[in-house]
């Protein structure tokens, strides 16, 4: 999908992140990390379209000391300051470009208004938690939700710890005291998406295509709590239509972590969410479904947000009533009363950057789509969810997009039902 010239909801969003005057096809991250002190140095080598003639070309990088920049081969003149890289090409005309940017430093999480983002260390690791503008402080990228891209992501660490990273295990080589592990991911990308793990893991796979990772100590605990997973993502694939990537890991840190991280083909818990009585087992559900929903399926613009953690709090419901819990229309009147009582300050379609991961919007979101679900009835409802995954896998969504297909599966008339839900701030009646 072609990126807009224009300014889009994402820039007014996060404006000092992203350029829209190229796409990026494919990131080729070479990364050396000593643990102890924390520190990284890598060379992107980058893969890009120029979308109009470029006299500059921009990156977000956050706090790493950048050494040295080529474009398609040639050395060229670089600024690195206030976590942008401006690069200074003679002159790119419309087409195809490489990069290549070696940098080095002790990577630390970019500031946000939810506290650091990115490349975090543990207290024996690293994890990384992109979501939403955490990406550069481990890696150049465009880092704008609607530029997806492939990666292979090469790491090399000491040999203690086992790596996880997007995609599927391609190379493992040991040398002397350290290893380098080797992924690619094939189906497209946002960068914020991208994520590295390191810990000393024990691995278990449980099921065709899906691996556990996990602290030796938690191996009773994790076995359990992620006990069902298998019959989740067969009651996920009937509902929303085949997974979408060629495997599924889950990784148990083993710090505590304020919610879990989602990730490409992946979700990252912390030791808190494993209780050996499936305390938080809607979790596991909610970033189980992100791969549909937030992955493949990922939003052009960060105002449509709703469309990956509504549809992500929604499959809890789902999960709930198929594995002998509270129905989706038991959660549903339950939210509704609560979030009643709760200030209606903002239209669902357009939170603003601050309520990005507001539980409001979760939940109105859920809501939303148990109320077209109550109006069009099951077997619309779900075929409809379906359809929406297919068309757009590997993609780029927006809400008007799901809305326009919602309106042209049925006779009934939506508006009135989308204008509510979607586009006034008080909170509407449940069909």
């Amino acid at each position: 999908m072609a990126l807009s010239t224009t300014p889009t909801t994402s820039q007014l969003y996060f404006p000092m992140h992203g350029d829209d005057g190229y796409r990026v096809e494919h990131y080729d991250l070479t990364l050396d990390y000593r643990v102890g002190p924390n520190r990284l140095g890598g060379v992107a080598r980058i893969s890009a379209t120029a979308l109009r003639s470029l006299t500059r070309v921009a990156f977000d990088l956050g706090a790493l000391r950048v050494t040295g920049v080529l474009v398609d081969g040639a050395p060229v003149r670089f600024t690195h300051r206030a976590g942008k890289l401006h690069l200074s090409p003679p002159g790119l005309r419309p087409g195809r470009f490489s990069v290549e940017i070696r940098y080095s430093g002790t990577p630390r999480p970019v500031d946000s208004h939810w506290g650091g983002l990115g490349w975090e260390q543990l207290t024996d690791g690293v994890i990384v938690a992109g979501q939403p503008i955490g990406a550069p402080s481990w890696f150049p990228c465009n880092d704008r939700p609607d530029d997806k891209a492939t990666y292979r992501i090469s790491v090399t660490t000491a040999s203690a710890y086992q790596v996880v990273a997007n995609g599927e295990l391609v190379s493992k080589r040991r040398a002397a005291s350290t290893t380098t592990w080797v992924y690619e991911q094939a189906e497209p990308m946002a960068s914020y998406l991208a994520s590295v793990q390191i810990g000393r893991y024990q691995r278990a796979e449980p099921g065709p295509g899906t691996r556990l990772f996990f602290p030796a100590r938690l191996a009773t605990r994790v076995r359990h709590d992620f006990g069902r997973q298998e019959r989740m993502m067969e009651v996920f694939r009937e509902r929303f239509g085949p997974y979408p990537f060629g495997s599924y890991t889950a990784v148990v840190v083993d710090d505590e972590l304020e919610i879990p991280v989602e990730a490409q083909g992946m979700s990252i818990f912390g030791v808190n969410h494993v209780n050996g009585r499936r305390g938080e087992e809607r979790l596991v559900a909610h970033e189980l479904a992100h791969q549909w929903f937030g992955n493949s399926l990922t939003v052009a613009d960060w105002s449509d947000i709703w469309l990956h953690e509504g549809f992500a709090s929604y499959a809890e419901w789902i999960w709930s009533e198929s594995s002998g819990g509270l129905s989706s229309d038991d959660h549903a009147k339950r939210w509704h009363r609560h979030l009643s009582t709760l200030p209606q300050d903002f239209a669902l379609a357009d939170p603003g950057p601050r309520r990005l991961f507001d539980d409001r919007v979760y939940k109105r979101g859920a809501l939303t789509l148990h109320a077209l679900r109550r109006t069009v009835g099951d077997e619309a409802f779900f075929a409809l969810l379906r359809e929406w995954t297919a068309g757009h896998r590997h993609g780029t969504v927006t809400t008007g997009a799901f809305t326009a297909l919602a309106a042209s599966r049925t006779t009934l008339p939506l508006d009135r039902l989308f204008s509510g839900w979607l586009h006034d701030r008080r909170l509407p009646a449940l069909p």
